[in-house]
């Protein structure tokens, strides 16, 4: 049996922690409170314990005492205590305690072990009311002893053994009970050593000190390295300090309480009773409880009763006195916030104060491992709302330090202080500790600051910042404006209203809103009425239509703007001035809030009607003549404005404006773009802030909501009830998108529990799996927003980059099978994903309230994206062969892991869409990401965001001109790709086991949907799982789920809940577990037609075509979007289709099976009879004729259906079928 250690609350055999046993496998003395109280000055090398060879002799004979005990059935304890529970004195007896000895106050130890006898298991039975320990040698060592010594091939040394513990007992016998019990002696002899030398960097003691200066006596550092004989390194542990603590705090409670029920006794002495009441009003004041403790123990004392409250009491007297407890550590636990235990100290709500140090020079701050990034603990302490925080370094400013620990210690629960102390070794001159911290805080690197959130619940300001120098930046440049200067000067309380909240001015603006209209409506009086209509459906003629109802109000003019179908033809025949604003949708047809308005025109102008003859108008069209590239579509191009400016004058209308074809909205010029991202935006900021405080309407500002998506928030409304809402004159019913930020797919059961109770909670009551291999919420209201952000954070995930011009979620292949490998490259996915992730603070003071940088206190900076960010989304996965599930020729940039012959991960081919470019080690991986990156965020198209992505980057470059700039910045060439094949790029679902013996079982969860439905409460079974589940949740590439790590005891009831929610059921066709669809309808504003709620419809129907011809169980990977932006990744599936209006879509045919070919557009705009009358005899055709393992892809390639896409600049190439195929399309 090997030792155990125990952190908190334990009662295990061997070595415990804290409320744990006291004896070696025997009953426990009274209490287990440590009564080391101790300061150290810092953490630095320090001995573990006693020498191996002394712990091993101890393994051998616990292992010879349990072959014992298991022949004889007899327990041989090596130390058993009996005798008072508060003893003031213990007595070690070698040999058996002599029949019926009792003694007041005294307490025995039997020995029965002399060698090997560690000194941690002797201390651990001394309980802490000991002040003195004696020793009686009364009759020689039990002979079991010798016999299990003979048994384990072990000599007895008991002379030398007895010597060192009367040495030991002497050495102890005349300490305080304040002073830490520890074994030692002048000349140890057998087993006993000395206690380790614990090293203290001298730079540290700069903090400690000044720890020591405050509180003094008071002063108890819970993690102290004078706790490691006795109990391990783990004692410099968080996780251990805040056990101990949490101990010391129930025994405390403890002690109250006894004062309490000792004060109701009756008889007691009047000198005792005040004593006691005196110290329960001071208890928690440092100094005053001190010496009223020292009364109630002399009362105690001499009154000298005879009671178990009053033993307890004398018992745990070392708590009478309040004291200042820290833990102390270094910024290593800023690398993993959630493992190091800091969360669980920060989340405790207990009054500890935790000093984090960090000394990483300002020089040399860009020196650290690349892939290892550190996480800002204040920000991450703010986010709990009751932790006090404060920045400090004792070389910028000693009266801040003190200040700071003084206010952290007042706060009545955690304390996070962040201290600098820059240095490279002890060597390093104090001289230079002071130029670096110098250049930190000068810098903005490291700011001053302190974070009060008792401030905050009085209503004042939480944070000050005490950086001088940034301050000083700031008033310079308000300084060098002129007007501000001006406006200062004249009214000098501005000063620091500006300085604190630069974004006042939005809030002003909102609130002479009112008055301005007012006054626009009397200048308005005299001048023409202007009515705007506007047909959209993507939100961009809506957007030009309110520019120009602005634009024209500000000129004088009366003017109101709705959209085309609010509009009726008898409505129109009574206005005088009328501007038209519409998009183009699908195959040039009219958008959908303008579709009623069109037909009525074209009703109207059959029948030869002219109701307009005092009509005026103008029409604006909006287009895309880039998207019809054949000569014989181009009359698609603004069908729909070139068609409405011909009708109304057919009509009888007259022009006041000539017809104005707008081409590629999309396109603009990058400062444009520019002007809602970088510093213009401050990083991201922009007012999100105010417009979360503008109850008004339920939508952000129009600008706001192309920042929100780089914090993984789209707007969005309710599309099924737009039409309605706008008939009775309200506004559409705004809601958001949230996408969560987690690299790999990898979720706990307690952060799955977190997504289901927030999509409950704050959500529509479902929430999606997406092909990003991660949770998306819909529904989420406004005020709902930073509530969700919040509670998505407080499980360790956050949305940063979720969406936006950023790199977005990185991807990895699940293979349950393949354990060591799948942990191998989720590891380097997550790698790769923080390497590349923004570093704008932005996203901590909006949604998780943590101020620290709020209005300008310290300077942004993105080191990475740099102002502007990215032309486009940069999409990431990476690939285990033979299974490619992430659809890695999809993303933007691809790692295919290659695997050597010992079947290690030997590294990664580089691939750019269907490019294999090169090959990478694991270390590599991450630098190579970043600076194919920064090649497209430099040479990327800023002028046309529709040809920004980067396969046309590529495009326009050249594949090797792109890839000599890429290794250009590397300063190193790429390896030669390796080989590898790719066989499926579905999910294998049902159960699995790993090459670590655990389970895993993939469930099907039909396009992502995770809800209840009737007869189908997937929500709940998988709530369920979730709470007695102690693996990992993968979400897959595909859309589904794997419950993975499930241990072999376990999967009986893994299975049973499967079976009970129907979550075992797999009963499906081969096209529906290999079919994927996007959100589209009602949330997503990009939406042209139905797709998630249509495509399990449309798969009854065709399966029954593949039931019919016996292809139930063949894949045939089937997809459908919305819109061309292809979410579910249709543009590499067998057969796909993208909405380009409602009931009509554009099918693709030829995707290859492995997702390693793009398909090609088969039929412009098809329906359901069409989809229908296509695939019945092309699936017939493929069941006859299909070669032996041919997929649907190739075949449809091979019998001249669809000609094959070699690249994805082809793609246009020999589109809508081939040969006689491409002749049926025509009729």
């Amino acid at each position: 049996m090997k030792p155990v250690t125990n952190g908190v609350n334990g009662s295990v055999h061997l070595t415990n922690g804290v409320n744990g046993s006291h004896s070696l496998n025997g009953p426990a003395s009274p209490t287990a409170a440590s009564t080391t109280s101790s300061v150290s000055s810092g953490f630095g090398d320090i001995a573990n314990g006693p020498p191996p060879a002394t712990a091993n002799l101890y393994e051998l004979y616990e292992a010879a005492l349990l072959s014992t005990v298991s022949c004889t059935r007899r327990t041989c304890r090596p130390l058993t205590f009996r005798g008072e529970d508060y003893p003031h004195t213990v007595a070690f007896v070698l040999g058996n305690l002599p029949p019926g000895l009792e003694l007041d106050g005294v307490a025995f130890v039997s020995i029965s072990l002399l060698t090997p006898l560690l000194p941690s298991k002797v201390l651990r039975v001394i309980p802490p009311s000991t002040s003195r320990t004696s020793s009686i040698f009364y009759r020689s060592v039990e002979p079991v002893i010798e016999c299990l010594c003979k048994v384990s091939g072990l000599r007895t040394r008991s002379k030398s053994a007895a010597v060192g513990l009367l040495k030991l007992l002497t050495a102890t016998s005349n300490l305080k009970s304040t002073s830490p019990l520890q074994l030692g002696c002048d000349a140890p002899s057998g087993p006993l050593v000395t206690l380790p030398h614990v090293h203290v960097p001298k730079h540290e003691v700069s903090y400690t000190k000044i720890l020591s200066y405050i509180f003094g006596d008071h002063l108890e550092i819970s993690n102290s390295p004078s706790l490691v004989p006795t109990q391990g390194v783990i004692a410099t542990s968080p996780e251990f300090a805040l056990g101990r603590v949490r101990g010391q705090f129930e025994q405390r409670a403890q002690l109250i309480n006894s004062v309490q029920a000792l004060m109701e006794v009756e008889g007691i002495s009047l000198e005792l009773h005040k004593a006691l009441s005196q110290w329960l009003l001071v208890k928690d004041d440092r100094s005053k409880s001190h010496t009223a403790g020292h009364q109630v123990v002399a009362a105690l004392k001499l009154a000298n009763i005879r009671n178990t409250h009053a033993k307890r009491v004398l018992a745990l007297q070392a708590h009478l006195p309040a004291r200042s407890r820290w833990i102390i550590g270094s910024d290593a636990w800023s690398y993993d916030l959630g493992s190091s235990g800091l969360y669980h100290a920060i989340a405790s709500g207990l009054d500890i104060n935790i000093l984090i140090i960090d000394s990483v020079p300002y020089s040399a701050r860009h020196s650290a491992d690349p892939h290892r990034r550190k996480q800002d603990a204040g920000l991450y302490a703010m986010n709990h709302g009751d932790v006090y925080v404060a920045s400090v370094a004792v070389y910028a400013s000693y009266a801040h330090v003190l200040q700071a620990i003084m206010e952290a210690d007042r706060h009545k629960g955690p304390s996070v202080v962040l201290a600098y102390l820059p240095y490279q070794s002890e060597h390093t001159p104090a001289l230079d500790v002071l130029k670096e911290t110098k250049l930190a805080v000068d810098s903005g690197y490291w700011p001053l600051y302190r974070w009060d959130p008792v401030k905050e619940a009085r209503g004042q300001e939480p944070f000050t910042l005490d950086s001088d120098s940034v301050k000083n930046d700031l008033r310079q440049f308000l300084d060098r404006q002129n007007h501000l200067s001006q406006l200062v000067r004249s009214k000098p309380q501005l000063t620091t209203e500006l300085v604190s909240s630069l974004g006042e001015c939005v809030k002003e603006a909102r609130r002479k809103r009112a008055a301005e209209a007012y006054s626009d409506l009397l200048v308005a009086l005299d001048a023409p009425p202007l009515v705007v209509l506007y047909a959209s459906d993507g939100g961009t003629a809506e957007k030009y239509a309110k520019k120009l109802t602005n634009r024209a109000k500000a000129r004088g003019l009366s003017t109101s703007i709705g959209t085309m179908d609010s509009m009726s033809i008898e409505a129109l025949t009574n206005e005088e001035y009328v501007a038209f604003v519409t998009s183009t949708a699908g195959q040039g047809e009219p958008p959908q809030n303008g579709r009623t308005l069109f037909k009525a025109l074209n009703a109207a102008a059959g029948r030869g009607d002219k109701p307009f003859s005092k009509l005026r108008y103008a029409v604006f069209a909006l287009g895309d003549s880039h998207y019809w590239p054949r000569p014989e579509d181009a009359h698609f191009y603004n069908r729909p404005g070139r068609e409405l400016d011909l009708r109304l004058e057919q009509l009888g209308g007259e022009r006041f404006a000539a017809l104005g074809l707008g081409d590629d909205p999309g396109r603009r010029r990058a400062r444009d773009w520019l002007q809602s991202l970088g510093t213009q935006s401050g990083y991201l900021r922009g007012t999100i802030a105010e417009g979360l405080q503008d109850t008004s309407t339920g939508a952000l500002a129009p600008s706001d909501t192309q920042l929100t998506k780089f914090h993984g928030i789209y707007q969005q409304d309710d599309r099924d009830i737009r039409d309605d809402r706008q008939a009775q004159g309200v506004e559409p019913a705004y809601s958001f998108m949230i996408r969560v930020r987690m690299a790999g797919g990898v979720c706990t059961p307690k952060q799955w529990l977190q997504m289901d109770r927030i999509a409950d909670e704050h959500g529509n009551g479902t929430f999606k799996l997406t092909t990003r291999s991660t949770f998306q919420f819909h529904g989420v209201i406004k005020r709902h927003l930073k509530p969700t952000i919040q509670g998505i954070n407080k499980v360790l995930l956050d949305t940063l980059a979720a969406c936006g011009d950023v790199n977005r979620n990185v991807i990895c292949s699940s293979i349950p099978s393949k354990s060591k490998l799948h942990a191998q490259v989720y590891e380097f996915s997550k790698l790769v994903s923080n390497h590349l992730l923004p570093r704008t603070t932005a996203y901590h003071e909006i949604w998780l309230d943590n101020k620290m940088v709020a209005g300008e206190a310290v300077k942004d900076f993105e080191p990475l994206y740099g102002e502007f960010y990215l032309p486009r989304k940069f999409k990431i996965a990476v690939a285990v062969p033979p299974t490619n599930d992430v659809d890695i020729f999809a993303n933007d940039l691809g790692f295919i892991a290659i695997v050597d012959k010992s079947g290690e991960l030997a590294g990664f081919n580089v691939t750019r869409l269907a490019d294999v470019i090169g090959f990478c080690t694991v270390e590599q991986g991450p630098v190579v990401a970043e600076k194919v990156m920064l090649t497209q965020r430099d040479f990327g198209n800023r002028v046309d965001r529709k040809n920004a992505r980067l396969k046309y980057t590529i495009d326009r470059m050249g594949l090797d001109v792109f890839k000599a700039e890429v290794e250009s910045r590397l300063g190193y060439k790429l390896g030669p790709a390796r080989p590898f094949t790719f066989d499926r790029n579905v999910d294998d679902f049902g159960w699995t086991i790993g090459e670590d013996g655990k389970h895993h079982v993939t469930l099907f969860i039909e396009n992502g949907r995770v809800q209840d439905e009737p007869g189908q409460d997937f929500k709940k079974g998988l709530r369920e799982i979730a709470k007695i589940h102690k693996g990992n949740f993968r979400l897959t590439a595909n859309q589904h789920l794997i419950i993975s790590d499930i241990e072999t005891d376990d999967v009986p009831q893994i299975k049973k809940l499967l079976k009970e929610y129907k979550l075992d059921n797999l009963n499906f066709t081969g096209l529906r577990l290999s079919s994927s669809a996007c959100v589209a309808f009602p949330t997503c504003g990009l939406a042209m037609a139905e797709s998630e709620r249509y495509l399990p419809v449309l798969v009854d129907k065709v399966e029954k075509i593949c039931e019919e011809y016996g292809l139930r169980n063949d894949s045939i990977v089937m997809r459908m979007t919305g819109c061309p932006n292809g979410c579910a990744r249709p543009y590499i599936a067998e057969v796909a289709f993208v909405g380009k209006a409602p009931g009509s879509y554009l099918m693709l045919l030829g995707g290859g099976h492995h997702g390693q070919r793009l398909n090609k557009i088969y039929r412009e705009s098809v329906g359901e009879p069409e989809i229908l009358a296509i695939l019945r005899p092309m699936i017939k055709r493929y069941a006859l004729e299909r070669l032996e393992g041919e997929h649907f892809g190739d075949f449809v390639i091979r019998a001249g259906y669809i000609a094959p896409t070699t690249e994805g600049k082809n793609w246009y190439d020999r589109m809508g079928g081939e040969g006689e195929f491409r002749e049926v399309a025509a009729q």
